[in-house]
């Protein structure tokens, strides 16, 4: 048994979730490659090779694949998928664009956001929001899966995996890359970040958002917020946490202002340590919470940064 893994990276760095699906690989068993594709990917694949249970990692370094279009990635992979019993890959924006891909090509289902293995074609995902948890078997010759990444523990990065080049060059007459806008920001990234300050419609205007800043900043903190937040228009939806938007699992996890509805909780409840401050003794928040503060936010936050 084998499996590929594909290598999720952006603007030359290896990104930590990579090492998030490793350890899925690991629980499944087997020999694990990781498939890095891009272009001039030479310091990502030495990266990837340093993790844990890795035994080798193939490189397809051509511009064909630079952006990680989903149709040259789809037909790279679908390529090499015969030699493997599982593809692998984080639920994220970029494995959902791509292996779906790989999934219709090979004429097999596909298994999303799994967050445990049973056995090697059994596994478990959330569905309804998260409120239940399906165990899914495929008796597909080859599984396609995303990869929830806050179910898994990061191998660490003391390995030494062989790396060879993947010569397939993959021609796309179907799509071309365009342009990318990325918001710059000097605060963590939402889904690494250790700790996470969230604020939602109970913070009233985009100005009382400002009120987050001086408590993420003293805790190295990024700011999320809640859907309600961001259909107020109050931030933009790259901040949003829940289950359209991003799924976190930091150490600690501060929701301001935030009812805590199902789909919010579907997308943070995995954190360590929940603290809710609300002024609704009565909000559904408080019932996932290690900690609730029931009080006026806009008192409360500034005498909480002042004791931090």
């Amino acid at each position: 048994m084998s499996i590929l893994v594909l290598a999720e990276h952006h603007e030359g760095q290896l990104s930590s979730a990579t090492a998030h699906v490793v350890a899925a690989a690991r629980a499944i068993g087997g020999d694990i490659d990781i498939l890095v594709a891009g272009d001039g990917v030479g310091v990502i694949a030495e990266a990837a090779a340093r993790l844990e249970g890795v035994a080798r990692v193939r490189v397809a370094d051509h511009a064909a694949y630079a952006h990680q279009l989903a149709e040259p990635m789809g037909d790279l992979i679908a390529g090499l998928a015969d030699d493997y019993s599982h593809v692998l890959a984080s639920a994220s924006t970029n494995g959902k664009n791509i292996l779906p891909r790989v999934a219709a090509l090979k004429d097999v289902s596909q298994i999303s956001e799994i967050i445990a293995v049973e056995s090697a074609d059994t596994f478990k995902r959330p569905i309804y929001a998260g409120n239940a948890v399906a165990t899914v078997q495929s008796a597909d010759p080859i599984k396609v899966i995303t990869v929830r990444a806050t179910g898994f523990d990061a191998v660490g990065d003391t390995g030494q995996a062989a790396i060879e080049a993947v010569d397939k060059v993959v021609e796309n007459t179907r799509s071309v890359f365009i342009e990318e806008s990325l918001a710059k920001s000097d605060r963590p990234e939402l889904g690494a970040a250790r700790v996470v300050i969230s604020g939602g419609r109970g913070l009233g205007s985009a100005d009382n958002f400002k009120l987050l800043d001086g408590i993420a900043d003293k805790l190295g903190a990024a700011i999320g917020a809640s859907r309600a937040a961001v259909d107020a228009g109050f931030v933009p939806n790259d901040m949003q946490v829940g289950q359209t938007g991003k799924i976190v699992a930091p150490d600690l996890y501060i929701a301001v202002g935030i009812s805590g509805a199902i789909q919010h909780l579907a997308g943070m409840k995995d954190a360590r340590v929940i603290v809710a401050i609300n002024k609704d003794e009565e909000a559904p928040i408080f019932q996932v919470a290690n900690y609730g503060l029931v009080g006026d936010l806009f008192e409360i936050l500034p005498e909480l940064e002042q004791k931090l």
